[in-house]
């Protein structure tokens, strides 16, 4: 009889997850609050207008089908890695290896509910390009959009989709003809936001900044929000009609109230195979897993699919009987094709190397592409590709 896995989220981590683990023989559950995988990197354009919210998802279900596995859409209520359970629905699913995949929560600063963001609920975006009509209508205002920290864990911030949604709306307003309507203001809490991505692209991002004419509010904490701006720690504000802002990441709630280790942020400890400590046959991965590594390391989409190949592997190495186990680790670093409206660069960064390829025209182009190829390789329409 197959061994079974159960895989609570259904995100980039857990999709690959029931991929890999059903080509390792095993009988798999892939359990998610909602019916679809939602591409985050392309969402960005939703907020422009470019993609309808249902052209950055991808069918759970569907894919089950192509892959073989089992789709449970339901929330979950509870884990128990003692019992390597989790209640969905009102019933508990229990299996012989658990794969904790849930992602994670946001911070929520001071009257964070008077922003909008891209986090979160995929009907943020949909939300945020609403209101940026309702602005760009009027024709004229102030937009203002940053993203902030969580010191408990650094791997948590996210600011590369805040930068890319701030070039595109301004590519926009070029396009509308509209610009010198409107003053742009990106803000942060640190003094050189983007940082962790190499300082020859946060030279670049900052250079591009001054050439668009985009303001920059960098190395003031964030107090709170309110209606019309943002105010600092020393009680300065950024006055603006539209205030987007992307908060740091902490651990799922369902996660803060289980059994599982946790770090100070809430998310589950593992070791550099994904295993869970002290629970045999329990696996964290993605944004639910608590990243080793060093300062600059970041929760990214590739570094959540290594992890979930890297517990495929283990699983099956595990269940015959081999001593080797895989590790992320080696594979951990920063890679992004930032996306600006009208062109973009490739980032990478690794322990050995920084890099930064601007990628004029071509790159908006690029990542339209991925955005396509991710559909169609997980719908098993195209051959996956070596590393993608």
């Amino acid at each position: 009889m197959a061994k079974t896995a159960l895989i609570l989220g259904g995100g980039f981590a857990g999709l690959e997850a029931a991929i890999h683990l059903r080509q390792a023989g095993l009988d798999v559950t892939l359990v998610s609050d909602r019916p679809f995988l939602f591409i985050y990197p392309t969402s960005i354009w939703v907020v422009t207008g470019e993609r309808a919210l249902d052209q950055v998802t991808l069918d759970l279900a569907d894919a089950a089908q192509r892959h073989g596995f089992r789709f449970v859409e339901g929330a979950v209520e509870s884990i128990s890695a003692a019992r390597r359970s989790a209640v969905v629905g009102g019933q508990e699913l229990a299996a012989d290896h658990l794969v904790v995949a849930m992602g994670g929560d946001r911070l929520k600063p001071k009257g964070n509910e008077t922003t909008f963001t891209l986090g979160g609920a995929p009907e943020n975006v949909q939300r945020l390009h609403d209101a940026l009509e309702a602005l760009l209508a009027k024709g004229s205002g102030r937009i203002a959009m940053g993203f902030g920290g969580n010191p408990k864990d650094t791997s948590t911030v996210r600011g590369g989709p805040v930068f890319e949604v701030m070039f595109n709306v301004d590519h926009l307003l070029r396009r509308r003809g509209l610009r010198q309507a409107f003053e742009l203001t990106f803000f942060a809490p640190m003094p050189s936001p983007g940082e962790r991505m190499g300082k020859r692209a946060v030279g670049a991002i900052q250079a591009m900044f001054d050439r668009l004419g985009i303001g920059r509010r960098f190395g003031k904490k964030i107090d709170r929000f309110e209606p019309g701006g943002v105010v600092f720690e020393d009680q300065s504000r950024l006055d603006a009609d539209l205030v987007v802002f992307l908060p740091a990441g902490e651990g799922h709630p369902v996660v803060k109230g289980s059994d599982l280790p946790r770090n100070e942020a809430g998310f589950v400890q593992v070791d550099a195979g994904c295993a869970v400590p002290g629970f045999a046959g329990v696996w964290a991965i993605g944004d639910a897993a608590a990243l080793q590594g060093p300062d600059w390391r970041a929760k990214q989409g590739h570094v959540a699919e290594v992890m979930a190949r890297v517990v495929a592997a283990n699983v099956a190495a595990e269940e015959a009987g081999r001593p080797e186990r895989e590790s992320y680790l080696p594979h951990l670093g920063i890679t992004c094709l930032l996306d600006m409206g009208n062109g973009g660069a490739y980032i990478h960064r690794d322990d050995r190397k920084e890099q930064m390829v601007p990628l004029p025209v071509v790159g908006h182009w690029m990542k339209k592409a991925w955005g396509a190829y991710y559909k169609a390789s997980k719908r098993r329409q195209v051959p996956r590709l070596p590393g993608m």
